[in-house]
């Protein structure tokens, strides 16, 4: 496995396969990898003989949350579990390499038409910070597939429409989400949970998927679903952020035509923030 730092280091790996006719598939992490972010590498195996995977703490979104520490504590663990997992190599840029004209000088990528929320259903969200820097991997790297999982259900439909619009000749696969055995969904976050919280923790998805199961017995009192399920999270200790049932295709509101929603939350369990979905065919 090679572990690179530079664009130019980068550059002379990807040549090298690139003249041997291989695809390149790319996973994208902030790093603290836990079992979930294995699965993607083995989906995007499936798509490519090469699979990269970078590691980068968002400065414009992380620091706060000391994600960038939290990383760099991590990276020892992190190239031992994807050294496991087959990788073939691993991009860890610095700030510097990522943004050399500076994080606040850097050309910015955003997807207004997903990203704005007048009605506030999905709360706060930095998404042109997200979009901006896995524009910046996609011209790095330059893969064939980009794998993202499910769970962040709203950024993969960003990426996916960002893909489209700049015509980026990059085939997004989105990966089910992996579950801890009671239903949790994996999460690097879940970490920070107490031994209480993460007995609680599965309430999130039961909740959910006890809507979905409402929508798929012909339901369609959109709002009053959405405050059971607020309600039965306040009840199991949450504090909601929000419910919402979407459009899968893309999160607008639903009608009686659509054939595939999506339930989406985000509720805070003492201090960890859990988000979670489940997509509904009707």
């Amino acid at each position: 496995m090679e572990l690179v730092s530079t664009r130019e280091a980068l550059r002379e790996c990807l040549a090298d396969w690139r003249a041997a006719g291989e695809h390149i598939a790319l996973v994208s992490t902030s790093g603290n990898l836990h079992d979930g972010h294995e699965s993607l590498v083995e989906i995007a195996r499936e798509h490519a003989e090469r699979v990269v995977v970078s590691i980068f703490a968002n400065p414009a979104t992380d620091d706060e949350s000391g994600q960038a520490d939290t990383v760099s504590r991590s990276m020892e663990r992190d190239q031992r579990r994807l050294r496991r997992a087959g990788v073939d190599l691993v991009f860890v840029p610095d700030v510097d390499t990522m943004f050399p004209f500076g994080v606040e000088n850097s050309t910015t990528v955003s997807v207004p038409v997903l990203t704005e929320d007048p009605g506030e259903a999905f709360g706060p969200g930095d998404f042109g910070a997200m979009t901006s820097v896995v524009s910046r991997l996609f011209s790095l790297v330059q893969p064939d597939v980009a794998v993202f999982g499910q769970k962040d259900y709203r950024q993969q439909l960003v990426i996916r429409r960002m893909t489209e619009d700049l015509g980026l000749p990059v085939r997004i696969v989105s990966a089910p989400i992996c579950r801890e055995d009671d239903g949790l969904a994996m999460s690097s976050d879940n970490q920070a949970l107490s031994e209480q919280e993460r007995a609680g923790a599965p309430r999130l998805y039961a909740t959910l998927s006890k809507t979905a199961e409402a929508l798929s017995s012909g339901r369609r009192d959109y709002a009053a679903l959405e405050t059971d399920a607020i309600q039965s999270l306040e009840e199991s200790g949450f504090t909601p952020e929000y419910v919402s049932i979407r459009r899968a295709e893309n999160l607008d509101s639903p009608d009686r035509d659509c054939d595939e929603l999506v339930v989406l939350a985000a509720a805070r369990l003492g201090q960890v923030r859990l988000s979670d979905n489940v997509i509904v065919h009707v």
